[in-house]
């Protein structure tokens, strides 16, 4: 069994996970469009060859012929880039995957700002804005290596279409082993009175050392991961509007359609509050350092803690 409880991307936990379901699902099947070892499909690709299917750069194609396997009863897993499933491959997963509920899971790999220096065009900043227009379309945003795996199953599980957000840098482990992972419930991280902060994704290890760095500030931060971007917990978001004067939402994304909007669509329709929004403010993003780029962009634990501290005092 692999130790998901270590240091680790979420591609190479995506990559076991896939592994390890196959052993006991052999509806599993995965396909790639010319980059398996960028989002380590690879792995799966050596354990099962005869059910990975090399598409080559062509992923409108690749959707498609996920889409037939599963009609057939298979459950295709479909790996690429976020950026390039997310527009080149969108109409084709609008039309063939979300409009007839097909059962297709999708991996955005390489989301957001860490991407290797790949370039600024494979930067995707906007997949969770797209993905969540789709009716029906289930979004899953994990936080660390552990719940990667976790809602790799659960897509696998789950009848419907799925998009998997997974990154390419190594995460810290957030979650220890006995966490357990929901269909659109928030986990509650930490208590606060002053602030909650809700994250998703790769960002809630971030958000819970910049509530770390308030806590010694004399700030007292709550922290809400939301690893379930559609369906939200809207529950979870108006118990800690309830509870706290200000949510400070934090994401490895765009600020316009993600996580931050969603938050304050619940707000604004339930309960009326102050919401800041930590994340890309339209714009296109920079390629190179990873940590350069996010303290820049407010999005290291510093900056974090920064944000709430001048949202607290206007």
């Amino acid at each position: 069994m692999t130790d998901y409880l270590k240091a680790m991307p979420q591609r190479t936990a995506f990559g076991l996970a896939l592994c390890d379901i196959a052993q006991e699902n052999e509806r599993l099947v995965v396909l790639d469009a010319d980059v398996a070892p960028s989002t380590q499909t690879h792995l799966f690709q050596q354990a099962f060859p005869a059910r990975f299917f090399q598409c080559g750069i062509a992923e409108q194609n690749m959707v498609g012929i996920a889409a037939g396997l599963s009609t057939q009863g298979f459950v295709p897993f479909v790996s690429a880039f976020a950026v390039f499933l997310a527009h080149r491959a969108g109409d084709q997963i609008r039309n063939a995957i979300a409009h007839p509920r097909a059962n297709v899971k999708l991996n955005g790999s390489y989301a957001g700002l860490p991407t290797g220096r790949a370039g600024a065009t494979h930067s995707c900043v906007e997949d969770l804005a797209v993905m969540r227009s789709l009716p029906g379309m289930t979004i899953f945003d994990p936080a660390d290596a552990l719940e990667t795996m976790l809602f790799t199953r659960l897509a696998v599980e789950m009848e419907g279409p799925v998009y998997l957000r997974t990154v390419r840098c190594d995460v810290p482990p957030v979650f220890g082993e006995g966490h357990r992972v929901a269909l659109g419930k928030a986990v509650h991280v930490r208590d606060g009175g002053d602030v909650t902060l809700i994250s998703t994704g790769m960002m809630t290890a971030r958000a819970l050392e910049a509530a770390d760095l308030l806590e010694r500030r004399g700030i007292h931060a709550g922290l809400l991961h939301m690893p379930t971007l559609k369906p939200i917990d809207r529950e979870a978001i108006l118990t800690a509007a309830a509870k706290t004067p200000l949510l400070v939402t934090v994401e490895n994304h765009s600020i316009i359609g993600g996580l931050g909007s969603a938050v304050c669509e619940v707000t604004a329709e339930d309960l009326p509050c102050r919401v800041a929004r930590c994340g890309y403010r339209d714009i296109f993003l920079e390629s190179g350092d990873d940590e350069v780029l996010f303290d820049r962009y407010g999005l290291s634990a510093g900056a974090i803690a920064g944000r709430v501290e001048k949202a607290l005092i206007t």
